[in-house]
């Protein structure tokens, strides 16, 4: 197992059921709808949405809706980061921002809910050595009492896989499980560190190991140690366990729309049903269903939560 029974209390027999997600490459995210995608001309947009988002956000956004506690900690600055916070607090998500001189990125989707939506992500703000250590800090002071930590997204320019092996040392001087959401060689490094969970779709995989398919990428991913959970899309997902076992999952048929957010969703999904002491089985079950739920929301900061209780029981 992942997690058991014990795991959710600290010395004490305290519950701890927070969940803290660290999003280090926060943005604004914008979705214009729209009714086709034409390069090179005016497209009128029909729909605007303004969103906190990264894939940190993202998740702790589904963990809310789920009723579990969850809190973000977030380098930010500028504008933009005054924009995001205050998105933030609107959505009632707890937040930790740690402030930085740079200006906090943007994210633009453009949605005709026909084709894949284009997505124009800016780098974001490079970080100074003491920015990234103050961030780590509150990480560790904040996930003192969590249950779980997970970090996802991409990481700031400038910022390197050391500096992501500080934040996990850090993380475990908390005491917490660590699920790590990300890409490249920082997906490496989170698999050779053997946290709990590493989690990525199935071409990330390939592009990090060099696997040939996505079994063969998650067998390389979880060598150390590590469980991997990875998404397939409209193919579902597998959780390939350290002992080298696979639970699968199938996709939830007949659902359609705006796949931005939805393994966030999954992500969310997975770390609620082991909060709940579902089980391995069922958690990839929950994270199936959550990023269906995901998908049919009209933009990728929602989530349809009456279409997923028709999916799982949720707890009361």
């Amino acid at each position: 197992m992942i997690i058991d029974g014990d795991d959710d209390r600290d010395g004490d027999g305290d519950a701890r059921p927070t969940v803290i997600v660290v999003t280090p490459n926060p943005a604004v995210d914008v979705t214009y709808g729209v009714d086709r995608q034409l390069i090179g001309e005016t497209v009128r947009v029909r729909r605007a949405d303004r969103r906190a988002g990264g894939k940190g956000v993202n998740v702790a956004r589904v963990l809310t809706a789920l009723g579990v506690p969850a809190v973000t900690v977030q380098p930010v600055g500028g504008a933009i980061g005054a924009l995001f916070a205050a998105a933030l607090d609107a959505d009632g998500i707890a937040s930790v921002s740690v402030p930085i001189d740079g200006e906090t990125r943007m994210t633009v989707t453009v949605d005709d809910r026909d084709a894949h939506p284009t997505v124009l992500a800016e780098p974001g703000p490079a970080l100074q050595k003491a920015e990234w250590a103050a961030v780590t800090r509150a990480v560790e002071q904040t996930a003192t009492r969590a249950a779980w930590v997970v970090i996802a997204g991409s990481f700031p320019p400038g910022i390197t896989p050391s500096q992501l092996e500080g934040m996990i040392a850090a993380v475990r001087r908390a005491g917490a499980r660590l699920l790590i959401d990300t890409h490249g060689p920082f997906l490496s490094v989170a698999a050779q560190a053997e946290v709990d969970v590493v989690k990525a779709n199935e071409s990330e995989a390939i592009d990090a190991t060099g696997g040939a398919d996505g079994d063969d990428a998650a067998a390389r991913l979880g060598a150390a140690g590590s469980a991997v959970l990875l998404s397939r899309g409209a193919r579902g997902a597998g959780l390939r366990r350290p002992d080298g076992d696979w639970l699968r999952r199938p996709a939830v048929p007949g659902v359609s729309g705006n796949p931005t957010g939805a393994g966030d969703a999954a992500t969310a999904g997975f770390i609620a049903a082991l909060l709940a002491d579902r089980g391995e089985a069922e958690a990839l079950e929950w994270a199936v269903a959550c990023g269906a739920a995901a998908v049919r929301g009209a933009t990728g900061a929602e989530f349809d939560l009456d279409f997923l209780r028709d999916l799982i029981v949720l707890p009361t």
